[in-house]
């Protein structure tokens, strides 16, 4: 569970129980209704904080997903002022929101911009929503990682700064409620996924390095 989660989750779990306790002294569906309703949603908000520990591929050359969630498209992209390969993965309220490195290597740049709230799942979101871009430079070269809120996600969390050293799937941030990530890599890089496909953060494979390839 991410710290985060139980500032939002232990208040309902409070406020459920003051209301069953109500509930006893003056006996009435209405306040055991209530408390049931802030149980429930507690528990909806302490599963969206959910942080599961992952098997991280080994291996010279592999990149990994940086979130959980359905890759909704892989196009080629100017970023940066160069040609660069980007994955889309759309995080719904019930993936896991903690996002990870998908190379080692050195966080180089960080660069948080406002922006609007359209859907995470429409192309625009990348260039006019709320985000947080970091580079690591590592083996694979310059990687970019795009951290995007969408209509529910209204905070985005970074936990790095400039000159830290990550490894391959290690926790970096997350994104509240739920959102988007895209990842930038070099036309070098061969992609292992594809539009509709399913992955989680720090364990499944989305590209090689060619240099590394056998």
């Amino acid at each position: 569970m991410v710290k985060e989660g139980y500032w939002y989750g232990l208040p309902l779990l409070l406020v459920g129980g003051g209301l069953l306790g109500l509930g006893f002294l003056w006996p009435g569906k209405f306040l055991f209704f209530a408390a049931a309703f802030f149980f429930i949603l507690a528990l909806l908000v302490l599963n969206f904080f959910r942080d599961p520990d992952r098997l991280i591929p080994t291996g010279a050359g592999v990149l990994v997903s940086p979130a959980d969630g359905r890759v909704v498209e892989v196009r080629e992209v100017e970023e940066g002022g160069r040609s660069r390969q980007r994955i889309s993965i759309f995080m719904s309220p019930f993936n896991v929101h903690v996002n990870r490195s998908p190379v080692a290597g050195t966080i180089q740049s960080v660069v948080y911009q406002k922006g609007s709230f359209r859907m995470a799942s429409e192309p625009r979101a990348s260039v006019e929503n709320e985000r947080n871009t970091f580079t690591v430079g590592g083996e694979a070269g310059e990687v970019l990682v795009r951290q995007i809120a969408g209509v529910l996600a209204r905070r985005i969390v970074f936990w790095k700064n400039i000159g830290d050293h990550v490894e391959r799937g290690e926790r970096i941030g997350m994104i509240k409620f739920g959102s988007r990530v895209d990842v930038f890599v070099s036309p070098e890089v061969t992609l292992r996924v594809k539009v509709g496909d399913h992955v989680k953060a720090g364990s499944t494979v989305i590209g090689t390095s060619r240099s590394n390839e056998s």
